[in-house]
Formats: C-alpha cells, sequence, structure tokens
C-alpha cells in the first residue's frame, strides 16, 4: 500500500478545485444566458429586452444559486490545498535542514 506525499496530495487538491470551478463557472454562465429569441422586442424597434429566460425549456437549467455555491466551495478548496502544499514544503525544509 502506497500512502500518497503531502505534496501530491495537496497538487490534487488544487486540481480538483480547479475542475468544480470550472464546472460551476460554466453552470453560472449557462443559467444566466439570454434567449436569442427574446433579446429584441419586436413591438419596440431597436430596443433589448433584458428578460432572462431559459434558453430551451427542454433543455436542463443549473440552479444559479446551487452553482454559486459550488464556486465557493472549489475556492475554500483550493485555498485548503495551498495550505496543504505549503506545509509539505515547510517540513521538507525542516527535514533538509537537520540532515545538512
Amino acid at each position: 500500500m502506497e500512502i500518497p506525499s503531502a505534496l501530491n496530495s495537496g497538487l490534487q487538491g488544487l486540481q480538483n478545485a480547479r475542475a468544480t470551478a470550472d464546472q460551476a463557472a460554466t453552470d453560472i454562465f449557462s443559467s444566466t444566458s439570454l434567449s436569442t429569441e427574446s433579446q429584441k422586442n419586436p413591438a419596440n424597434e431597436g430596443e433589448v429586452n433584458t428578460e432572462v429566460s431559459k434558453p430551451n425549456s427542454n433543455l436542463e437549467v443549473p440552479d444559479l444559486n446551487q452553482a454559486i455555491v459550488t464556486l465557493k466551495v472549489a475556492e475554500y478548496q483550493a485555498k485548503a490545498s495551498t495550505e496543504v502544499i505549503k506545509s509539505a514544503d515547510d517540513a521538507l525544509g525542516t527535514l533538509l535542514d537537520v540532515t545538512a
């Protein structure tokens, strides 16, 4: 059984946080995008309708609140992983100082 190093665990945590943040950002974008049919108001020529609507009622639109919470969770995961990497670096530095 192999025990992963703290540095590898921190890097893997950062990669997971980035993937989670990318997915949350995609969800936020897709839930706030405007449908092309409702952008122009045909009754008033030249005016733009700013209502947010679902692009297609058949498609599943992600929940905006959940996507924002997921993005915040990814932020804290990245911060925690950074602290793990710093701790691993400090421990390695201490070991090198002791053996030198």
